[in-house]
């Protein structure tokens, strides 16, 4: 009997059925700019949720350059990590960059931004469309449903931003006629960009009463072009809950912001990449919940 038992353990140890430790796995992370501070804190969350766990980590920053994002992922293959926790410069680029990994037999949990064109383990974000159809709402809300509205986008190709700008279209159609939509151009997340779209903006449009900006760093420069125009009765919805847009909002300068949860997102994505290495049914989709953050909210 007891040969039998030695020989069923030799058996299984052999087949790799006994699952392995969070300590025998590395996961790897690539994030889309780890400069902006909202992906700071989800490399945070995802570095500690990983040592609580026993998990190793080797995370890269893809500088918002999708070309990046190929090299960073080779980088990971030949470094032998088990799984890739995947944020996307480009959602449309990622799927060659994910596949990669994938003919290696290594699978992909996307966050916040999606993978188009690849098959991956689990999608984990915030509802982007929801979240940008309800600051869009708030807006024709503080305009009494009438009024000129503009909208500065995030990054093209993002899926963060093309989901922001649906959940914009979605509200500013539903107003109807009495919503006049002056202008919408791509900010590309950038302070100082948005700066200048908004000031072009007012130039050729100085009736613009309130702006959706898919980010709060581009909601602080259209902050900034407004007061320069003298213009502080124009309202200003942002979108991640940054310091910097607290402080803006607590000071009257922005009205409000969309708040996201990335130290949350990376938690799960931590989470689900160890549940799946252990064998475990995962879902294809978890959603981070957002809420609408102004001075009467914090």
């Amino acid at each position: 009997m007891k040969k039998l038992l030695a020989l069923t353990l030799v058996l299984v140890l052999a087949l790799g059925l006994i699952p392995a430790t969070a300590e025998e796995y590395t996961i790897g992370v690539l994030l889309s700019d780890t400069s902006n501070t909202f992906f700071v804190t989800m490399q945070t969350a995802i570095e500690a949720k990983a040592a609580e766990l026993g998990a190793k980590t080797i995370v890269l920053n893809g500088a918002n350059d999708s070309a990046k994002d190929v090299t960073n992922m080779e980088n990971l293959l030949s470094a032998g990590v088990d799984i890739v926790l995947y944020n996307p410069v480009d959602s449309d680029a990622a799927a060659a960059v994910a596949q990669m990994a994938i003919d290696k037999g290594v699978q992909i949990i996307s966050l916040d931004r999606g993978v188009n064109g690849a098959e991956v383990v689990c999608h984990i974000a915030s509802d982007n469309v929801y979240g940008g159809r309800i600051a869009t709402e708030k807006l024709i809300e503080l305009l009494g449903g009438k009024g000129v509205i503009a909208e500065i986008q995030g990054m093209a190709g993002a899926s963060a931003a093309n989901d922001r700008h649906q959940g914009f279209v979605e509200a500013t159609t539903a107003a109807g006629d009495a919503i006049e939509v002056a202008d919408s151009q791509i900010g590309d997340w950038d302070t100082t960009k948005a700066m200048g779209i908004m000031e072009n903006m007012l130039t050729a449009r100085p009736d613009i009463q309130a702006v959706f900006c898919a980010n709060d760093n581009m909601a602080i420069g259209a902050v900034q072009a407004a007061q320069q125009a003298g213009r502080a009765d124009i309202f200003i919805i942002g979108f991640d809950a940054e310091q910097v847009a607290l402080d803006a909002i607590e000071q009257g300068t922005m009205y409000g912001t969309i708040q996201q949860q990335p130290a949350l997102m990376g938690e799960l994505g931590v989470e689900t990449a160890i549940k799946f290495l252990n064998g475990e049914a995962v879902e294809p989709f978890i959603g981070a919940p957002v809420a609408l953050i102004t001075k009467e909210t914090e």
